[in-house]
C-alpha cells in the first residue's frame, strides 16, 4: 500500500548532520585560509612602511648632522 505525497517529506535524510558539519568545517577552513592570507599581506605592508620610516629617520638625522658639520666648519678657526 502506497502513501500519498512525496517520500522525501516522510523519510529522514541520511547523515544530514554529518554533511552539515563537513560543510561548516570546510567553510571555516576557507575562512581561516583567507584570514591568514590577509594577515600575511598586512605584515608585508607593515614591513614596507617600517623600511620607509627608517629611511626617513636616517635622512633627517643625516641632514641634521651635515648642517652641524657645516656650521662647525664655517665658524671654525679663521
Amino acid at each position: 500500500m502506497r502513501m500519498a505525497g512525496s517520500r522525501y517529506l516522510k523519510e529522514p535524510f541520511e547523515c544530514a548532520h554529518e554533511h552539515r558539519f563537513e560543510a561548516a568545517e570546510k567553510i571555516m577552513e576557507l575562512q581561516f585560509e583567507t584570514v591568514e592570507k590577509r594577515l600575511e599581506r598586512i605584515e608585508r605592508m607593515i614591513g614596507g612602511v617600517e623600511k620607509r620610516l627608517w629611511m626617513t629617520v636616517f635622512g633627517v638625522v643625516g641632514v641634521m648632522l651635515s648642517q652641524a658639520v657645516q656650521s662647525i666648519v664655517e665658524f671654525g678657526p679663521r
